[in-house]
C-alpha cells in the first residue's frame, strides 16, 4: 500500500478522524487476545526454471556456464571460481559457499522443486489470512526478544497500545526508552529499517529539558528528527490529520497533578467554572504506569499517553505502513503488556504474488549488438521491494536506451522461500543474474567479479558500471560524462580515495591478516563507478587463471585489480568526480545512495520534470 494521499483542503477530514483517534486506545485495551502465528505457503512458481543436473562436484555446477542452464535470459552467472587459490582463508569461503551454493541452486531451481499443483489441477490456495490483532503479556514480549511480530504490517485505522512503566535509573542516566516499528530486514546482515522511532527521554539529553524525539532510518541512516520540547507547535506550522506535531508540557508531573486535581474540586464539587489554559505535564515518569497509544491516520502515526494526544509523526517517503513487520519496545521500561489491533487481515499489496501486473517492467532481450554501457546493480535475495523501486525509477531510462542495459546481481539465500521467490521473479523479469554462491556480506566482491565476467563474456560493453541496489543513476548525465573520455583509454571513474587507510576497530574492521599494509590502494566507493571492457576482461581473466586476489571490500578489491592491470598492462586514467554521491544525495548527482524506495520514485519525478535535485525526508 502507498502513503495514503492528503485530504483535500477544505474536506475537515482531520477534524472527523480526531475523535477517532482519541478513542482508539480504549478500544485497543477491548482487544485481548494471542492468536498463534504460523508462516504462509511458500508461492507456487513456474518451472521454467531448469538448471542441468551434473555428476561434478558442487562447485563445478555451480560454475558452469551460461548456455548449461534453462533460466530466462541467461540468468545464472557463468563466474568459474575452479582454479581459485583456496590457501587464503576468504578464497576457502569462496569454495564453501560455492558448495553451499550448488545445493541451493539445485533445491529451489531443478524441476520438481516447486511445490505440487492443487489436486484436482484447480487454482491455487489463496495464502492464510492474517490475524486482526495480535496481543503479548510482558513475560511472552520479553521471551520474544522485545518485538510484537506484525503479521501483514500495519493499515489505515491500526493502533498498538503499550502498557508499562519507566525504568527508575541512575542519577547521572538519560532515562529513555523507545518504541519502534520495524521493517523485516532482509535476512543478510542489513539492520531493519526504522519506520518510525519513538524516543522518550525523561530526564532530556543536551537540551537539559525532557524531551521526545521521533525518526526514521534508512540503512544505518538516520533522517531529520522531529524534536517535542515541551512547546506546542506553532500554529501556522503543518498539522498531522489536523493534530499538532507537538504537544505542549511544562512543570513536574508532581504539582501539575496537583493543580489538576485543584482545578477539577472547583470545577466539580465547588460549581466554579474556571476555563484557564493548563499545562498538561510531561507525560512519562519513573516507576509511572503508562498506557501508549500508536495508531496510524491518513497523513501520519499519532500517539497518545493516558487517553491525551501527545505527539504526531508524519508519514515520510518510502517508509510504508505494509513494511512494518515488528513493533519493538525496547531501553530503560518493563512492559506490562502489548496489543495490536485493527490490523491487515491480508497484505495490502504484494507485487511477489501478481507479477502479471507489471510487464511494462521487464527487462528487453539481449542485444545482438556490442553496447556502450553495462550497469551491473549488487541486490540481495529478498530486497525485492528496493528491486521494485530501481525498475520503477531510473532503470526505466535503461529500458528504453539502445545503448545502455542493467541487471541485478544476486547470491543464493540460506532460506529455500526466498530463493524459490527470486527464481519466480527473474524468470518474468529476465534482469536478474544469479551469482550461485551462499550469499554473505565479505563475499560480496564475488558479485563484482561476476558482473565483469557477464559484461565481457554474456553482452559486448564498451564500459561496465557497478552500483548498489539503493543507488540511483541519472543515466543520460553518466554516459555523456563516459564519452567525455577519449576512445580507447583505460579509465576508472567514480569517487577516488587516496590513500585510505583500514580500520583496525569497530564494524568495519579489518585485520593485519586481511590487509597488512597500511594504506588501501586508490579505489572508487563502491556506491557508483564505472571501468573500461579491458579491466573488466582483466579481472576475469585473472579469476580464471587462479591469480586473482580476493578480498571483502569489494571497492577496494576493485581498486587492487585495477592497480594490478597498471602494473602488468598497460596505464590507467584515474578520474575523480564528487558527484557520484557516497553518502546520500547532492544535486546535479550522477549517482546518489542510502536512497529508500520512496526517495528513488521522488528522485525520478524530479529527473522528469529536468531537476536533478535531491530528495531528502522530511
Amino acid at each position: 500500500m502507498r502513503r495514503p494521499r492528503r485530504a483535500a483542503a477544505g474536506c475537515g477530514c482531520g477534524r472527523r478522524l480526531r475523535p477517532l483517534l482519541m478513542l482508539l486506545p480504549f478500544a485497543a485495551l477491548l482487544s485481548v487476545a494471542t492468536f498463534s502465528l504460523h508462516s504462509p505457503v511458500g508461492l507456487v512458481v513456474p518451472a521454467a526454471v531448469t538448471v542441468a543436473t551434473s555428476t561434478d562436484t558442487d562447485t563445478d555446477t555451480a560454475s558452469s556456464h551460461h548456455h548449461h542452464h534453462g533460466l530466462v535470459g541467461d540468468a545464472v552467472s557463468g563466474i568459474d571460481i575452479r582454479a581459485l587459490n583456496a590457501t587464503p582463508p576468504l578464497h576457502a569461503a569462496a569454495v564453501r559457499a560455492f558448495r553451499s551454493g550448488g545445493r541451493l541452486l539445485r533445491e529451489a531451481f531443478l524441476p520438481g522443486a516447486a511445490p505440487p499443483p492443487a489436486v484436482g489441477g484447480g487454482p491455487d490456495p489463496s495464502p492464510p489470512r492474517c490475524p486482526p490483532f495480535v496481543a503479548l503479556s510482558g513475560a511472552e514480549l520479553r521471551g520474544a526478544g522485545d518485538a510484537l511480530a506484525l503479521p501483514c504490517g500495519l493499515g489505515l485505522g491500526s493502533h498498538v497500545t503499550v502498557v508499562g512503566s519507566p525504568r527508575r535509573v541512575a542519577a547521572n542516566a538519560v532515562a529513555q526508552f523507545a518504541v519502534e516499528v520495524r521493517g523485516g530486514g532482509d535476512g543478510d546482515g542489513d539492520e531493519a529499517a526504522r519506520i518510525l522511532h519513538f524516543n522518550p527521554r525523561l530526564r532530556g539529553d543536551w537540551s537539559g529539558r525532557p524531551v521526545i524525539e521521533q525518526n526514521t532510518r534508512f540503512r544505518g541512516q538516520w533522517g531529520p528528527a522531529l524534536r517535542c520540547e515541551g512547546w506546542r507547535s506553532r500554529p501556522d506550522e503543518e498539522t498531522v490529520d489536523g493534530l499538532v506535531k507537538c504537544e505542549q508540557w511544562g512543570g513536574n508531573y508532581g504539582s501539575k497533578l496537583n493543580e489538576l486535581k485543584k482545578m477539577w474540586f472547583l470545577n466539580r464539587v465547588a460549581g466554579q467554572r474556571n476555563r484557564g489554559s493548563m499545562d498538561w505535564p510531561y507525560p512519562f515518569v519513573e516507576d509511572e504506569l503508562f498506557v501508549l497509544t500508536l495508531s496510524t491516520g491518513l497523513e501520519g502515526y499519532h500517539v497518545q499517553v493516558d487517553g491525551r494526544h501527545v505527539a504526531s509523526f508524519p508519514y515520510r517517503v518510502g517508509y510504508s505502513l505494509e513494511d512494518a513487520a515488528i513493533l519493538s519496545v525496547n531501553g530503560d521500561v518493563d512492559i506490562q503488556s502489548i496489543v495490536a489491533g485493527s490490523l491487515p487481515m491480508a497484505y495490502p499489496r504484494n507485487a511477489q504474488r501478481n507479477l502479471e501486473l507489471l510487464t511494462e517492467l521487464k527487462a528487453p532481450p539481449l542485444p545482438e549488438e556490442p553496447i556502450e554501457l553495462f550497469i551491473g546493480i549488487l541486490s540481495a535475495g529478498s530486497h525485492f521491494t528496493e528491486r521494485m523501486a530501481v525498475r520503477r525509477s531510473w532503470m526505466s531510462s535503461v529500458r528504453n536506451s539502445s545503448g545502455a542495459m542493467a541487471r541485478f546481481f544476486v547470491a543464493l539465500n540460506g532460506r529455500k522461500k526466498v530463493n524459490e521467490d527470486l527464481k519466480k521473479e527473474a524468470n518474468f523479469f529476465g534482469d536478474i543474474v544469479i551469482v550461485p554462491f551462499a550469499d554473505s556480506y565479505d563475499l560480496v566482491v564475488l558479485k563484482t567479479v561476476a558482473i565483469c565476467e557477464y559484461a565481457t563474456r554474456v553482452v559486448s560493453a564498451k564500459y561496465i558500471m557497478k552500483c548498489d541496489d539503493d543507488t540511483f543513476v541519472r543515466l543520460d548525465s553518466v554516459m555523456a560524462d563516459v564519452r567525455k573520455i577519449p576512445y580507447g583509454k583505460s579509465f576508472y571513474l567514480g569517487n577516488i580515495n587516496y590513500y585510505h587507510r583500514p580500520l583496525r576497530e569497530g564494524k568495519w574492521a579489518v585485520s593485519f591478516e586481511e590487509w597488512p599494509r597500511e594504506a588501501y590502494p586508490p579505489y572508487a566507493n563502491g556506491p557508483g563507478y564505472i571501468v573500461s571492457s579491458d579491466i573488466a576482461n582483466f579481472v576475469v581473466s585473472e579469476m580464471e587463471k587462479g591469480r586473482l586476489n580476493l578480498f571483502k571490500m569489494e571497492d577496494v578489491s576493485m581498486g587492487m585489480w585495477v592497480g594490478q592491470f597498471v602494473d602488468t598492462v598497460k596505464a590507467v586514467d584515474y578520474i575523480h568526480s564528487l558527484r557520484f554521491c557516497q553518502f546520500g544525495c547532492v544535486d546535479d548527482y550522477l549517482t546518489a545512495h542510502y536512497q529508500s524506495p520512496g526517495q528513488m520514485a521522488c528522485l525520478w519525478d524530479k529527473l522528469a520534470q529536468g531537476r536533478p535535485q535531491c530528495c531528502n525526508p522530511r
